[in-house]
């Protein structure tokens, strides 16, 4: 396990049943401001989009109600989805960003739809060429292309390549980029993408060396039971989506042997297997083995469930166990 490991919050800006999408970036807010005092590194939102429990379609602006919320706590997307967007408008948007929060702002890039192929057809998605949308951005930040994005032209924004499987690692690899696996939904090409990452590695103007981060779930509570029930509104919201009916964030609940059959619930166990749930120290043995099996730089935690408290709680077990030292140095 390296020394020094960065923690990182990704919050998918849940809305649960019985709130609106304002209540969820409330509570985003909240929770933004309880993770910069506990000494998290950076706080991300993802794309999604036509996912009735997530409220951060609108990635730029919710970063930017985020970053005016906080004073120091990095800000990102991990990430926008870039096919979707016209880079240049990618570049002015982050540039706004930047320009208001200076040295505050992350910019992480997938490739992925962040949603179905309808939605993808609706956000008039047809550029698939990755790589060369990628080169199109860097040049509008950079000043190389014809036209000037405005803000955002002579921007040095840190950009990071996301992934769920090797062809980001490889690309962030060879252009010398910080790398982001997502391994929370997508657990098993992990170490594969990471090995990849690091060995096709170029050093470059903006990395020496590979920094390699990966997301993880983690469901923290002082009672490992408690863990364990808020951990099932997550649960829940994946198998809507695997019975096609996607819906808000449930409420916990007991038990889920009565909501799932054997085939679901090992289709949800196995895209959620890298979870960690438990007290603190159930907690901290969990993610140690994560940083030891995979030896990055940073981790993102996903504590995504119903009520505030439970999440306020979670990220300040963590932050207990693994960032009291840091924050001590720091004062």
């Amino acid at each position: 396990m390296k020394k020094d490991v960065k923690f990182s919050v990704l919050d998918l800006v849940p809305i649960v049943e019985g709130k609106t999408a304002r209540d969820a970036y409330l509570d985003s807010m909240e929770l933004a401001k309880h993770v910069e005092k506990l000494g998290f590194e950076r706080y991300w939102v993802a794309e999604h989009h036509n996912m009735p429990g997530i409220a951060s379609a609108a990635t730029s602006v919710v970063l930017s109600y985020i970053a005016g919320a906080t004073e120091k706590i990095r800000v990102g997307a991990g990430g926008i989805m870039l096919p979707n967007h016209s880079p240049l408008v990618i570049a002015e948007q982050f540039g706004t960003l930047e320009a208001m929060f200076p040295g505050r702002i992350d910019l992480g890039l997938g490739r992925a739809p962040g949603s179905d192929g309808k939605t993808a057809l609706a956000l008039r998605r047809h550029r698939e060429d990755f790589p060369a949308l990628l080169t199109e951005l860097q040049h509008y930040f950079e000043g190389l292309a014809p036209v000037k994005a405005v803000p955002g032209h002579g921007t040095e924004m840190p950009i990071w390549l996301l992934g769920s499987s090797d062809f980001s690692a490889q690309l962030a690899g060879r252009l010398g980029l910080p790398f982001a696996f997502a391994t929370h939904f997508a657990p098993d090409n992990t170490l594969v993408a990471l090995k990849k990452y690091r060995d096709s590695f170029v050093p470059s103007k903006i990395l020496q060396e590979p920094y390699s981060m990966i997301a993880i779930n983690v469901f923290a509570s002082d009672d490992s039971r408690h863990a364990e029930k808020i951990a099932t509104s997550s649960q829940q919201q994946f198998l809507s989506l695997i019975r096609n009916t996607p819906g808000k964030m449930p409420p916990p609940v007991d038990s889920m042997e009565t909501i799932w059959n054997g085939i679901e619930k090992y289709h949800v166990l196995s895209q959620l297997s890298a979870t960690v749930i438990g007290n603190p120290e159930e907690v901290r043995e969990g993610i140690e083995e994560y940083l030891q099996e995979t030896e990055v730089d940073e981790l993102m935690i996903v504590t995504s469930c119903y009520h505030l408290e439970d999440r306020l709680r979670s990220y300040e077990i963590i932050a207990n166990q693994f960032l009291a030292s840091q924050r001590k140095a720091s004062l």
